[in-house]
């Protein structure tokens, strides 16, 4: 974190981590999923530690593991995790005028910070630099907020991950790592009512008909899913309609 005193005093701070806290659960499952498949690739906890202190990137981390378990050359694992991760290139560039009147050092710690859910939420509360010192900042110390929480759960999780790893059976292998990542993706989507509604109808669905053929079980789970929240969805057009 290391960032200036100021910037966690200010109430901007507070409120980039109100505004990144819904994301934290996604975040951290994402984080436990990277955490346990570092583990079963065989790299040891020391590997693992440093990869998640010094990469901190899911994305890239993910395209790696495979690589370092099949035993693939340095270059090949550096060429990946950087073609991967070319998005924070632009990131960068779009946040450049934001950052530009801070210290050299600080500007590094933010870019090391900023993961993508910090980058959307940042610039979508601020759709330009500030002009003047006081909205600038305002701007680093919400950023700071906001990559704060964002750090905080992917670190704690993704040693959770690491440490656990130990206790998981090894015949689930990296499919347990596979099932993590599913709930991740869960985690981060799920973010209105209508959205959960949807996914625990399709699990109920999926595993009430798991014993169809063919994975069809997967297929009735998205049909009824889709159905059921576009039934709900006419449903309740109307009923604002008659509120008004």
């Amino acid at each position: 974190m290391f960032l200036k005193a100021e910037n966690y005093r200010h109430s901007a701070f507070i409120e980039g981590m109100k505004d990144a806290a819904p994301q934290a659960p996604g975040v951290a499952a994402w984080g436990l999923m990277i955490g346990v498949a570092m583990m079963n690739s065989g790299m040891s906890v020391l590997e693992s530690i440093a990869m998640t202190l010094f990469v901190y990137a899911g994305s890239s981390q993910l395209a790696a593991i495979p690589l370092i378990a099949a035993g693939a050359p340095a270059w090949v694992i550096l060429a990946t995790g950087f073609c991967v991760n070319l998005r924070f290139m632009v990131f960068s560039l779009h946040l450049r005028p934001y950052l530009m009147h801070l210290p050299r050092f600080e500007r590094m710690l933010h870019g090391y910070l900023t993961a993508d859910i910090s980058y959307v939420l940042f610039t979508r509360r601020f759709l330009k630099p500030a002009e003047d010192l006081e909205t600038q900042h305002t701007q680093a110390a919400f950023l700071a907020g906001n990559t704060c929480i964002v750090w905080v759960s992917w670190m704690v999780a993704s040693m959770f991950g690491i440490f656990l790893a130990n206790f998981i059976p090894p015949a689930w292998g990296l499919s347990f790592a596979g099932t993590l990542c599913l709930v991740g993706i869960f985690c981060s989507l799920a973010s209105t009512k209508m959205r959960f509604f949807a996914a625990t109808v399709a699990a109920v669905t999926a595993i009430v008909a798991y014993a169809l053929p063919l994975k069809l079980n997967i297929v009735l789970a998205i049909v009824v899913a889709v159905v059921l929240s576009m039934s709900l969805e006419r449903f309740q057009k109307p009923q604002a309609g008659l509120s008004k």
